[in-house]
């Protein structure tokens, strides 16, 4: 049976703090909920992948939907500056998993689909910013590749709540899972990691 796994997407210093050059105005809230299903997954030994975006200097490797406002902000999520940094608060621990990513979803042209499949996880937990862009490039594919997958509500963000809550809707209407951090956190405490997602999937359907 497979194991579950976190994924925090693109929590970094340039995406999350005011006034950043890629702020995403929701991304300070979601930090709390993170931390908390980031402690529970430690402390119960399932897989913690951190995937982030690094860029090069000049640019050439930015989407070009992005390129004009990379050139426009002088940068941004660049390999070994503050900025490209995860933030304080969320910063990887021995133990957690990184993976770097140029492009909306974390599976294009990663490593994470053979990370994953290597551990043995076939449902993903997914966090970060934000919903409409990385999280909802990074369900769609997941769900392509046939990973189970559940989205924490209230531990992903975008630019309005608004947008927030459009994404989530559109993602539960193919079938992807939704829920609160709480209510993932009180699946995983003593709770073999191999029954986890028997147990998840016991709780969603009390919740249909």
């Amino acid at each position: 049976m497979g194991k579950t796994a976190l994924l925090v997407i693109d929590m970094q210093n340039d995406f999350c703090l005011p006034g950043a050059p890629f702020e995403v105005p929701g991304a300070m809230g979601v930090i709390p909920f993170i931390k908390q299903a980031l402690h529970a997954c430690r402390e119960n030994g399932l897989p913690v992948v951190h995937v982030f975006r690094y860029y090069r200097g000049d640019g050439s490797d930015v989407e070009i939907t992005r390129y004009n406002r990379f050139v426009q902000v002088g940068g941004g999520c660049i390999e070994g500056t503050e900025g490209a940094k995860i933030v304080e608060e969320l910063k990887p621990m021995p133990g957690d998993y990184l993976v770097t990513k140029q492009r909306w979803s974390a599976f294009f042209q990663t490593e994470l689909d053979n990370l994953l499949r290597r551990l043995g996880v076939d449902q993903v937990v997914v966090t970060g910013v934000q919903t409409p862009n990385c999280i909802r490039g990074t369900v769609w594919d997941a769900n392509s590749l046939d990973y189970e997958v559940i989205v924490l509500t209230d531990a992903t963000g975008a630019k309005t709540e608004e947008v927030h809550q459009a994404n989530l809707l559109d993602m539960q209407n193919i079938g992807i899972k939704l829920m609160t951090t709480s209510e993932f956190i009180s699946l995983v405490p003593d709770v073999p990691t191999h029954n986890l997602r028997q147990q998840i999937q016991k709780k969603l359907r009390k919740n249909d």
